[in-house]
């Protein structure tokens, strides 16, 4: 098992990689293999790193894919329970997780490097996804993707959100590819019909499939703000995830690299404004966040007063002077757009009316947006 050996490599890239994003230029960043878009007929497998799934919601989630078109199998383990110590008889009272350490690694790995499956689709998040990271093999972990690419297909897709945002992390730098951020199959998909209309469910099927069809190739995926904390406009890789999570992994050898020349998406559910805090003072002050381009803010779902957020991320984040856009449909909540991390992005963050000499007082508003670059060649 290889737990850490490659991390300064993985992290860095070649010395010949181009500058990534501005502001943040000068910073070297590895330009990341994009996954492959599924087509109707592949296999995808779903499998629990994290907590457990609620059986009858996992299925229903599932039917949902199967309704997209898409072959799904489920982990072995993934209806496993165990509680956070030592085996012994399972507890309703204490926390859960989906299966031991091993065995939510081992059906992670078998998925990954099944040569039938074209995407990896976690069930949901809750927690455990850091302790499996030591226990996945990444030299047999890379030797699949390569193989995947290799077979003209291009890399495979790791998809969640939440508690996966530890794997999105780690298997975009030790992999070198994109992952897919957005809403899981025992979680919002579950409630979902693909029968009627749903923003949530058509932003994953365009993430997943491929959105539509332009003259100069596939359409971008955009994703409209409501407010702008700081103006500007940036270009970089996307880079973030749940902010937890962000700092949990801080200083390990499962880190993403820092978030120099990058746009950083950032969201959460049920952490006070003091926690959020905290969390941004402790990036902050290891680094992570210097150079970055700008910033994109999801939803923060039972987070405290919306308008305390963003006096604490205007103060925190403020200072770095890079763009600053909130209310992004993406993260907890209702409203779960999937967003590509590593993809190009751009961020356009508008001076509110009055302050933007070119449009001082526009038609209709101007609320801005994080804009995805679309894959080259779209599917398969």
């Amino acid at each position: 098992m290889n737990s850490g050996g490659a991390r300064a490599v993985a992290a860095h890239g070649s010395p010949d990689a181009p500058a990534a994003g501005t502001p943040g230029g000068a910073e070297r960043a590895r330009k990341a293999r994009r996954f492959a878009r599924l087509r109707p007929g592949d296999r995808v497998a779903v499998v629990a790193p994290s907590g457990p799934a609620d059986p009858a919601r996992l299925e229903a989630g599932c039917a949902v894919l199967r309704d997209l078109g898409l072959d799904v199998v489920v982990g072995k383990h993934a209806l496993d329970r165990v509680n956070l110590g030592s085996a012994g008889p399972v507890r309703g009272d204490w926390h859960r997780l989906a299966g031991t350490d091993a065995d939510r690694a081992a059906d992670l790995q078998a998925a990954w490097c099944d040569p039938r499956v074209r995407a990896v689709v976690c069930a949901r998040g809750g927690y455990g996804g850091t302790r499996v990271l030591d226990r996945l093999d990444w030299d047999a972990l890379r030797a699949a993707t390569e193989a995947s690419a290799a077979s003209g297909g291009g890399p495979k897709i790791l998809h969640g959100s939440s508690d996966i945002t530890a794997l999105h992390g780690a298997f975009g730098t030790r992999l070198g590819i994109t992952t897919s951020f957005g809403p899981m199959p025992a979680g919002v998909i579950a409630d979902l019909d693909p029968a009627a209309p749903d923003a949530s469910l058509e932003a994953l099927r365009t993430a997943l499939f491929g959105g539509a069809a332009t003259s100069s190739g596939m359409a971008p995926a955009v994703l409209p703000g409501t407010r702008t904390l700081l103006p500007g406009r940036a270009e970089g890789p996307l880079t973030g995830g749940t902010l937890s999570l962000l700092a949990a992994v801080l200083g390990t050898p499962y880190a993403p690299p820092p978030a120099a020349g990058r746009i950083v998406f950032l969201e959460d559910v049920t952490e006070a404004p003091y926690r959020i805090d905290r969390m941004l003072v402790q990036l902050l002050q290891a680094g992570w966040f210097d150079g970055a381009a700008g910033f994109a803010l999801g939803s923060w779902k039972d987070c405290g007063d919306p308008a305390e957020l963003d006096a604490v991320f205007a103060a925190r984040l403020g200072p770095l002077g890079v763009p600053i856009l909130a209310g992004l449909p993406a993260g907890h909540g209702p409203r779960q757009h999937t967003l590509e991390l590593g993809a190009p992005a751009a961020l356009h963050a508008p001076a509110p009316p009055g302050h933007d000499p070119a449009h001082p007082h526009p038609a209709v508003p101007d609320t801005g947006a994080l804009t995805l670059e679309a894959p080259p060649g779209g599917a398969r």
